[in-house]
C-alpha cells in the first residue's frame, strides 16, 4: 500500500515585536529572543537601527508605499523566521492589522509594547478610556474636525515633525482657536521632550518626527455649536438649497440607522447632508454620494472635509448608471430621481438580505411610485410636515414647509418589515439633488 504523502510543513508564524522609543533597552526577555533567533528583520530604517548585532537575521527595510508591499515580501522569506519590527503596540494603527490580513491569527505572534497613547496618557495624567485617538499617519488632518467638541481630549497621532502646525492651523480655521496642544516626543525614550502652547498662539518650529499631540478643545466664543447627533444646523453646509433640511435630515438618519462599519449609498447627494452625518455617526461608517451634476459633486467633497469626514467617497454622475460596480450597501438613500426608469429597481437589487432602503418625496408622480412599492413590499410610508415660526405683521404666524412622503424598508428573504419613520429631501426634476 502506498503511503500518503506527508503533509508540508507549517511555517513557523511571523513574530511581529513592538519597540519603543528607547529601543533595544526597553524590551522585554520574550521580545529579545524572537529578534535574535529571527533569519530575517524587517521594519523601518528607525526601528532596524535600534537594534544590536547580535541580532544577525537579514535586514528588511519596508519600501514606499508598505502596504501593497507586504504579501510580496513575506511571500519572498517563506519559510524562514521572520520578525517584523512595529512602533510600539503592532494591532494599534500598526503593522499588526496589515500582517493579520495576509496571514491570519494563526500566523502571528505579537509581542507587544506600550504605544504612544499610553505613554502620553501616562505622562498628562488622562484616563485612557476617556481619550480620543485620532491618527494622521497617512490620513488627510480634515478628519481630525470631526472630533472637535468643546472639552474634549484628544490624542492625534502625527504623520511626521509638521503634523502639529498642521492641527494647530485646523484648529483655529474650525473656531477652536483657544485649545491647548502639547507636543510630546520621543515618549519613552532618552530624549523625551514636550512643547506646549494654544493653536492660537502656536509657532514652535518642526521638531522630532516621532510625536504625539495632545489637545484640550476648547470653543472660541461665538464658533458654532455642531453636535455629534444627526441634524446640524442647515448654515453648517455650503448648498444651493439642494439641501435636507435639518429636522427632516435628523429624522432621516433615524430611519437609516447607521451602525459602524456600514456602508451607504446617498443617492441624488444634492450638498452630501445626509451621507456627510452617516459618517459622523462613528468613525467607521462608510458612504458613497452618488450626484449627476459635477459642480455639487465637489460642492460634496468640500462640505466632507470642512465637517471632518473627507473619507466620504463622492461618484460623479447620474443613476442607475453610476450606480454599476458599486461595493454593496448596507442602507440606500434616495433623495431625488424616484421616476427615473429603473433607479428604484436597481437600490432595492443591490442591497442584502436585511438592507435598509429610505426614500423621500415631495412631489406626487414619485408619490405615486413609493405607494406602488410599499404595496408590494411593505415597510413604512409616512408623510412628515414642518412648520416655522415666522414674523406676520407685528404678530408671529407659522409658515409650513411642503409636506414630505417618505417610505422606509428593510429587505429580507422571507418579505420586508417595516422601518422606522423619518423626514425627507424635495425631489427636483431628475435624480440630482439633496432634496428638501
Amino acid at each position: 500500500m502506498t503511503p500518503e504523502p506527508a503533509a508540508p510543513p507549517v511555517p513557523p508564524p511571523v513574530s511581529v515585536v513592538g519597540i519603543g522609543a528607547d529601543g533595544w533597552s526597553g524590551l522585554p526577555d520574550a521580545s529579545r529572543s524572537a529578534l535574535i533567533g529571527a533569519q530575517v528583520l524587517i521594519g523601518g530604517e528607525r526601528q532596524l537601527g535600534l537594534l544590536p548585532p547580535q541580532c544577525a537575521g537579514r535586514r528588511v527595510a519596508w519600501p514606499s508605499p508598505l502596504r501593497p508591499a507586504v504579501p510580496g515580501l513575506l511571500a519572498a522569506h517563506a519559510g524562514s523566521r521572520i520578525a517584523v519590527l512595529a512602533s510600539g503596540d503592532p494591532m494599534f494603527y500598526g503593522i499588526g492589522r496589515a500582517l493579520t490580513e495576509v496571514l491570519g491569527a494563526d500566523g502571528l505572534r505579537v509581542l507587544p509594547h506600550p504605544s504612544s497613547v499610553s505613554y502620553a496618557c501616562a505622562r498628562l495624567c488622562w484616563p485612557l478610556e476617556d481619550t480620543e485617538v485620532v491618527t494622521l499617519v497617512g490620513r488627510p488632518a480634515a478628519r481630525l474636525a470631526a472630533a472637535l467638541h468643546d472639552g474634549r481630549r484628544l490624542l492625534v497621532l502625527s504623520a511626521d515633525a509638521g503634523t502639529p502646525a498642521v492641527v494647530a492651523a485646523l484648529l483655529r480655521e474650525h473656531g477652536f482657536g483657544p485649545s491647548t496642544l502639547r507636543v510630546l516626543e520621543q515618549l519613552g525614550g532618552e530624549s523625551e521632550a514636550s512643547t506646549e502652547g494654544t493653536a492660537d498662539t502656536w509657532a514652535h518650529p518642526p521638531s522630532d518626527p516621532l510625536n504625539v499631540i495632545a489637545v484640550e478643545c476648547r470653543r472660541a466664543p461665538g464658533t458654532p455649536h455642531l453636535g455629534a447627533a444627526p441634524g446640524l444646523p442647515d448654515d453648517a453646509y455650503e448648498h444651493d438649497g439642494q439641501l435636507t433640511k435639518r429636522h427632516i435630515r435628523a429624522a432621516t438618519l433615524g430611519a437609516l440607522a447607521p451602525a459602524p462599519g456600514e456602508l451607504l449609498w446617498d443617492v441624488g447627494g444634492g450638498s452630501g447632508s445626509v451621507a456627510i452625518e452617516w459618517m459622523r455617526v462613528h468613525p467607521s461608517c462608510r458612504a458613497i454620494s452618488v450626484e449627476r451634476d459635477p459642480v455639487r459633486a465637489e460642492r460634496i467633497t468640500r462640505n466632507a472635509g470642512r465637517l471632518g469626514v473627507p473619507a466620504l467617497r463622492v461618484v460623479s454622475g447620474g443613476a442607475p448608471d453610476g450606480l454599476a460596480g458599486l461595493p454593496v450597501p448596507d442602507a440606500v438613500f434616495i433623495g431625488g430621481g424616484l421616476t427615473v426608469p429603473g433607479l428604484l429597481d436597481a437600490c432595492w437589487e443591490a442591497l442584502p438580505d436585511g438592507g435598509r432602503l429610505v426614500a423621500n418625496t415631495v412631489t406626487l408622480e414619485s408619490e405615486a411610485v413609493l405607494t406602488e412599492w410599499y404595496r408590494r413590499h411593505g415597510g413604512e410610508l409616512v408623510r412628515l410636515a414642518v412648520a416655522h415660526a415666522v414674523p406676520v405683521g407685528g404678530f408671529t404666524g407659522w409658515r409650513q414647509a411642503m409636506p414630505v412622503t417618505q417610505w422606509s424598508v428593510r429587505k429580507t428573504s422571507a418579505g420586508t418589515s417595516a422601518g422606522s419613520a423619518a423626514h425627507t429631501r424635495t425631489e427636483n426634476s431628475g435624480h440630482s439633488g439633496d432634496n428638501r
